[in-house]
């Protein structure tokens, strides 16, 4: 018999489906000592949230996560909501000594992670952040390539993260489903949104960053505001560019923004090393491209890795060689590993403070658009 393990859910969207379908698939295809139940989501609409509910098997709801995280049939806290509500919720889930999984970005800025950090290892609950990326097979089979001495040195990391979705000048900003264009809900805009998913992956692949010089542009400037009716202020970032030196000694571009006409989610990184090269693209996320320079000259070229044997990171819970997956299972992945972690007593990365390292980065890179220097990364 596996041991149940109660989720309490907060947040109804995107990401809530994404992880409620890990929740519920896991199971399935991974041999674990811990079944979740879908114990109760929390959403402020009744009528949505009872909907969210039913759609997706919750036995409960609640419209007030204070009710949700005060249960004491609830053993983990999944945070799906707005950015600027993940270090209330989370510090609150803590003490009530609840298990705390948490959408990304961590928190709005460096310092609030720092307090949501010390909320959950003074009481050593279980932790983790939802960046899913780690958990591609290519991804992750990237990071054993790494590690294995196959590239060398590395020489070279540049990553983009394009979308298109905001260039519309009529687009409001704020409420439920447009919270990522207030920068009061969001903290800030494709930095913290799509650039800190490259940058946790960098820095899992490649170590931290030393120092980063980047540059900013907001092209619509005032927007009206779903909530109150009336032109605001834009405040985040749609644009974000910057440069990165590794700790390791290389050089880094990083680039995000929603003006992209013609990009959904491109999301791409490219390594180039002393030995070997390696790319990957999330439009075809099932293949990883990889150069070898060691290989015999009159064959060396790029080589299109497709991943799906079993001896490939992930695969072997999955079907037989040759039949891919796609995006919603690198969250399985996720809730898989985190599981896994809980059975041995080893935590599943990125942890609270793991993600920690991101928001750092992200500091960095909004504060060195604003001063036009390049600024240091504060250390972990």
């Amino acid at each position: 018999m596996k041991e149940p393990l109660n989720i309490g859910l907060i947040g109804g969207g995107f990401m809530g489906r994404t992880h409620s379908n890990a929740f519920s698939q896991v199971n399935h295809f991974f041999d674990l000592a811990y079944q979740p139940v879908l114990k109760a989501v929390c959403g402020r609409d009744p009528k949505n949230v009872r909907a969210f509910a039913a759609k997706w098997g919750y036995q409960s709801f609640e419209t007030d996560w204070r009710k949700l995280v005060a249960r004491k049939d609830i053993d983990v806290i999944d945070i799906a909501s707005p950015n600027n509500t993940h270090a209330e919720i989370a510090i609150a889930a803590a003490k009530a000594g609840k298990m705390v999984l948490c959408e990304k970005p961590l928190s709005m800025d460096g310092p609030e992670g720092e307090t949501m950090v010390r909320a959950v290892e003074k009481v050593r609950v279980p932790n983790m952040v939802w960046y899913n990326y780690r958990r591609v097979p290519a991804v992750t089979l990237a990071k054993q390539l790494i590690e294995e001495g196959k590239l060398g040195r590395i020489f070279h990391y540049r990553a983009k993260f394009l979308q298109d979705w905001t260039i519309s000048p009529e687009l409001p900003q704020g409420g439920a489903g447009l919270w990522r264009l207030d920068v009061k809900a969001a903290g800030s805009g494709v930095t913290g949104d799509l650039l800190a998913h490259c940058i946790d992956t960098a820095v899992w692949l490649n170590g931290s960053i030393a120092k980063v010089n980047a540059m900013t542009e907001t092209f619509i400037k005032e927007r009206k505001h779903t909530l109150t009716g009336k032109v605001e202020k834009v405040g985040i970032d749609d644009a974000c560019a910057f440069l990165a030196r590794f700790n390791n000694g290389s050089l880094a571009t990083f680039e995000s923004t929603r003006y992209a006409r013609g990009h959904k989610a491109l999301y791409t990184f490219e390594i180039n090393g002393e030995h070997a090269s390696i790319a990957w693209d999330l439009h075809d996320l099932h293949r990883l491209q990889y150069f070898d320079h060691r290989d015999e000259g009159r064959v060396r070229g790029w080589r299109s890795l497709h991943i799906t044997d079993g001896d490939q990171p992930y695969m072997k819970h999955w079907w037989v060689p040759g039949l891919q997956i796609g995006y919603e299972h690198t969250f399985i992945h996720q809730v898989a590993d985190f599981l896994e972690g809980l059975s041995k007593g080893k935590p599943a990365g990125p942890t609270f403070r793991d993600a920690l390292e991101t928001q750092y980065v992200c500091d960095a890179v909004l504060r060195s658009a604003r001063t036009q220097n390049w600024e240091k990364v504060k250390a972990k």
